[in-house]
């Protein structure tokens, strides 16, 4: 971290589509600036082993681009119906703690509710709503697409202003 600004990047790890945000806050400002967002596109028809590569060879690019000082993810929710998912997700959420940790950069882990809370103002906020907030907030001429850009968006927005 430099003293004019904390640079943080925020990722919603995922298997065909992994979301990434990186914002910049001033020291004691809640006030966030949008770096850069997009999105990495993996391939669902190769095998899992082989899409965790690429994840982690384009997450490794990314980081050393945008060079953060920190890395926030979420942490690891499991509903009910959708056990297999969390698992799936997991094996993401693992290349971008390795990639964090492979660059020294601070790690932050935060619950969805909580993003979607503190980002929308509703822990149950739709896709949608975190779209709305993400063009709201950053003042972008429409709605991040897909999603993932959006919740990524919001993560790094946390993530940033909890440490900020």
């Amino acid at each position: 971290m430099n003293a004019e600004s904390l640079r943080v990047l925020g990722i919603d790890p995922g298997l065909q589509r992994t979301g990434y945000a990186c914002v910049e806050v001033k020291p004691g400002s809640l006030d966030t600036r949008l770096v850069e967002a997009g999105l990495v596109r993996l391939k669902a028809s190769a095998p899992i082993s082989e899409r965790l590569r690429q994840l982690e060879a384009d997450l490794e690019e990314i980081l050393a681009e945008l060079r953060p000082d920190a890395v926030v993810v979420e942490s690891v929710f499991s509903h009910g119906g959708h056990v297999r998912t969390a698992i799936v997700m997991a094996h993401a959420r693992g290349v971008v703690l390795l990639c964090a940790a492979r660059r020294g950069a601070r790690l932050v882990e935060l619950a969805p509710k909580s993003v979607k809370k503190a980002f929308t103002g509703s822990g149950s906020a739709s896709k949608r709503q975190m779209q709305v907030a993400a063009m709201t907030q950053f003042g972008l001429a429409a709605p991040p697409e897909p999603a993932d850009v959006a919740d990524a968006m919001a993560i790094a927005t946390c993530g940033a202003r909890r440490l900020g």
